[in-house]
């Protein structure tokens, strides 16, 4: 206890530690090319690139379990650099091998845990047998933005750590991104990334698919690549796919 505490207890505490939840963005490598890599990242969200606001600060997760466990040592300050002039702020890493991790904990660093992504069990749903009127708490939904006038092109519109509604057309050369789920209830042309912060299970729904990119979570696919008949201009909703794959399931919607 310190001499301020005991000549004066009954002032109040100072601080208070508690523990958080929060989002944060996760940078999966699948090179050792860190020279590529820097050039990538640059093009896509350096100060010239196309997405160069697209982070704001956002705190990030290295994530190295796609690339090799005896991937040869080199030196993370450069990477560091470029994350930091995209906008985002490394704080940790996870899956990466003994001598990685001791290089990254020796830059400050930290280590995370591994995702563990574990089946929904399925639960079978009890018959309803009696209505109960009497409301004992209400639980607050998770945030949505709405939109309701049209995205020309160059208009760009964050919902984060929320879902995103956008009940008119998101026209080609605009975006619209979201922490959770994407809904729009007109043609999407546009570029639509749901799941912006790393949630796998987002979705994104449209009442006519026409996108010049779609993506959840990081995985994407863009207009080079056609869309099947079945949801290309037609009611459609975009998910990954439950095998830990990371593809793009496009789906028609019964309308």
């Amino acid at each position: 206890m310190s001499a301020s505490s005991a000549a004066n207890p009954s002032d109040s505490v100072s601080f208070e530690i508690k523990s958080a939840q929060l989002p944060l963005v996760a940078l999966i490598l699948k090179t050792t090319n860190w020279t590529q890599l820097a050039a990538d990242l640059q093009k896509e969200y350096g100060s010239q690139g196309e997405d160069s606001d697209f982070f704001d600060h956002d705190a990030l997760v290295i994530d190295f379990s796609h690339l090799p466990a005896d991937m040869p040592l080199q030196d993370i300050v450069p990477l560091l650099k470029v994350l930091r002039s995209c906008n985002l702020v490394p704080v940790a890493v996870r899956s990466a091998n003994p001598a990685w991790m001791a290089a990254a904990l020796a830059v400050g660093l930290v280590e995370a845990p591994v995702e563990v992504h574990r089946p929904r069990p399925h639960v079978e749903q009890p018959a309803v047998t009696e209505v109960v009127h009497e409301i004992v708490r209400q639980v607050p939904g998770p945030a949505t933005m709405v939109v309701d006038k049209p995205l020309r092109s160059g208009q760009k519109i964050y919902a984060r750590g929320a879902d995103l509604v956008v009940l008119a057309m998101v026209n080609q050369g605009a975006e619209v991104v979201a922490d959770g789920n994407i809904h729009v209830y007109a043609p999407l042309r546009g570029k639509a990334m749901a799941g912006a912060s790393g949630n796998v299970n987002a979705r994104i729904f449209s009442l006519c698919l026409e996108p010049e990119l779609i993506s959840i979570a990081g995985v994407y696919r863009t207009s080079e690549n056609s869309l099947p008949p079945d949801v290309n201009g037609k009611p459609a909703q975009v998910r990954l796919s439950n095998d830990g794959q990371d593809k793009l399931i496009f789906e028609a919607l019964n309308t």
